[in-house]
């Protein structure tokens, strides 16, 4: 709850999230006889803060399904099933209701300004790449005049 995911065995995350989800839906609603229930399960005053403060008011939508568990391979030194088990709306990755970050005008400037740099770099390429061939062209004409 304080780190809003953790990185365990597979097993062990099927086992946590058996332990939290009752607690995070017990978190929804505020109230002392909640309070001292989830305090009872995590015994940390911190955690219990934090989950009634920060995680409760992003859970208040969701009907169930608060965590998710993501496979990410085998442990070297024993070969175990890895994996990480975090809360859902807590990962800006795979929440599509995320907000996006809006691009500050300065970052939109120099976008600008870079497209338009490459604009006018390239027909400066061009107009190099075709006085050559106008070059080439004259000395072969003078080679045949010859």
């Amino acid at each position: 709850i304080e780190h809003k995911r953790i990185n365990t065995t597979v097993a062990k995350a099927k086992a946590l999230r058996v332990y939290v989800e009752p607690l995070l839906t017990k978190a929804k609603e505020d109230t002392t006889h909640n309070r001292r229930i989830v305090f009872s399960y995590l015994q940390n005053k911190e955690a219990v803060a934090e989950l009634f403060r920060t995680v409760a008011p992003k859970i208040a939508e969701r009907n169930g399904g608060y965590t998710r568990i993501i496979k990410t391979g085998f442990r070297p030194g024993d070969a175990a099933d890895t994996a990480l088990i975090e809360l859902v709306d807590f990962n800006e990755l795979y929440n599509p209701n995320a907000e996006e970050k809006k691009a500050t005008r300065r970052s939109r400037r120099s976008a600008t300004a870079k497209k338009e740099a490459v604009v006018a770099e390239a027909p400066v390429v061009e107009e190099k790449a075709a006085e050559p061939t106008a070059e080439a062209a004259d000395s072969t004409e003078e080679k045949t005049e010859e």
